[in-house]
């Protein structure tokens, strides 16, 4: 039987619920997946509660060589179409492009968001003969099952965009996670500027370990700031935007409305604080993630400050160099390494850099193709574009 590599994306660390982030996703993750090279920008190693990072970067992120041919199929488990964008509009595309490229067949599915529907999906892949499986997960208890499962078949597993803690990947491709909450912390620090401010937090899903590292990252910015005053503080369950605008508006009446700035952990959660700040007339400093067509938008509006970057299809290149490298029976190549902090289990990591965007340099997000100018620059914003030097 032939053999079928899984990879298996089973969670977001970043959301977004609009029309105008999900927009003009095919052509331009295409057109970026064409641009990927197997090398990038990856971020030093930084630390956190739940996973501590060592290791030198380095932009290595081909695998090491193996003699032998490429093995099976790529099988592709993508967590949801719901809490991000990116799922279904870059990642899909950006890894089948890769794996392409790479000549190896790939099945690409979607778990639609239920930890059910991703089991019975890896069971599947499993039972067809894979060689190697993936996983994001949706929650680590559910990720480290499938992982154990596979580990059972002398299936190897890797975690794609976030660690599975209690599981037993072979590797990690991510970004900076902790690096994320930093750039975020520092960004709202520079627009809310000095003196005495309160700050509502809106977290990413408790079960997610990326939200738990980027707030880590926010806090250790933030929190040294005497003057500045947390007046709030929620973890958004599933990334949920709508549950976020709920969340924040009983953070924001809590607070009696003075509040000066809002540390959202991503593009998502940051407009739907966005839109209750509308409804009370207010405009603060708001920090978001993903670099979304809507995000963007919000910064070009004033509404938002700053957004974190993450170039998808260079993690999308990430991944499919250390899947095809099992595949070929070898190791892949890491620039350091996480340390699962529930099994101690030290795990080889690839870890990109993100990169801090404001109205200043909106232009490297377009450079990077996964939001095109058609995206961002609607008819609603041309003239905006333009005043930030946004003409194509």
């Amino acid at each position: 039987m032939v053999g079928t590599l899984v990879v298996a994306a089973c969670g977001s660390s970043s959301s977004t619920a609009t029309s105008a982030s999900s927009a003009g996703s095919a052509s331009s993750a295409s057109s970026a997946a064409s641009s990927a090279a197997s090398s990038a920008a990856v971020a030093p190693a930084s630390g956190s509660s739940s996973a501590q990072t060592s290791g030198a970067a380095s932009s290595a992120m081909a695998p090491t060589s193996a003699s032998g041919p490429v093995k099976g199929k790529v099988g592709i488990i993508l967590p949801d179409t719901k809490s991000s964008a990116r799922w279904a509009s870059f990642d899909a595309p950006l890894l089948k492009k890769a794996f392409d490229s790479a000549g190896i067949a790939s099945d690409i599915q979607n778990a639609q968001g239920s930890a059910t529907q991703m089991a019975t999906i890896a069971d599947q892949m499993l039972a067809s003969g894979v060689t190697v499986l993936a996983i994001v997960n949706l929650d680590s208890a559910s990720g480290a099952a499938i992982e154990a499962k596979a580990a059972k078949s002398g299936v190897k597993t890797l975690d794609y965009d976030r660690l599975t803690l209690g599981g037993s990947a072979s590797a990690y491709v991510s970004f900076d996670n902790t690096k994320v909450g930093e750039l975020q912390g520092q960004g709202l620090a520079t627009c809310m500027g000095a003196g005495a401010k309160n700050i509502i937090y809106l977290n990413g899903s408790p079960t997610d370990n990326n939200a738990t590292l980027f707030s880590a990252g926010a806090h250790s910015v933030l929190d040294k700031i005497t003057s500045y005053k947390k007046v709030g503080e929620q973890a958004v369950k599933d990334w949920d935007n709508q549950v976020a605008a709920t969340d924040f508006e009983q953070l924001f009446t809590a607070a009696g409305g003075k509040v000066d700035g809002v540390l959202a952990a991503n593009d998502g959660l940051g407009n739907a604080a966005i839109s209750i700040l509308k409804k009370n007339k207010l405009t603060i400093p708001v920090t978001g993630q993903d670099a979304t067509a809507q995000g963007l938008q919000n910064i070009l509006d004033g509404t938002q400050c700053m957004t974190v970057y993450k170039a998808v299809d260079k993690e999308a290149a990430g991944l499919a160099s250390a899947a095809v490298a099992l595949a070929k029976g070898g190791t892949p190549a890491t620039t350091g390494t996480v340390t699962d902090s529930t099994t101690k289990k030290v795990i080889p990591a690839v870890l990109l850099a993100p990169e801090a965007i404001t109205k200043t340099n909106i232009k490297t997000v377009l450079a990077g193709g996964l939001v095109t100018y058609k995206d961002l620059c609607t008819a609603a914003y041309v003239a905006k574009c333009a005043a930030a030097g946004i003409t194509s």
